[in-house]
């Protein structure tokens, strides 16, 4: 998990404990007003290629269960 999912995971536990109705609007504001900020992110050539890989594999039925890929990871990790 990223970091910064694991802030916005954080901030729900403590939303889901107020009671507050003025604090709640007010967050609810803050939220309203930044969330119309668009955070374009550009890739790198590398990274398109890699993700259409993935797409390619996954439209191929290249793929394979999380149980599957953490046994494989386990045994990796014995060596």
């Amino acid at each position: 998990m990223s970091t910064i999912d694991i802030t916005r995971n954080k901030i729900i536990d403590k939303l889901l404990v107020i009671s507050n109705e003025r604090y709640l609007d007010a967050i609810l504001q803050i939220v309203d007003n930044s969330s119309s900020i668009v955070e374009k992110v550009e890739l790198q050539p590398a990274q398109i290629e890699l993700l259409r890989m993935s797409e390619d594999d996954y439209k191929n039925g290249r793929v394979i269960s999380q149980e599957q890929l953490d046994k494989e990871d386990k045994e990796w990790l014995a060596f």
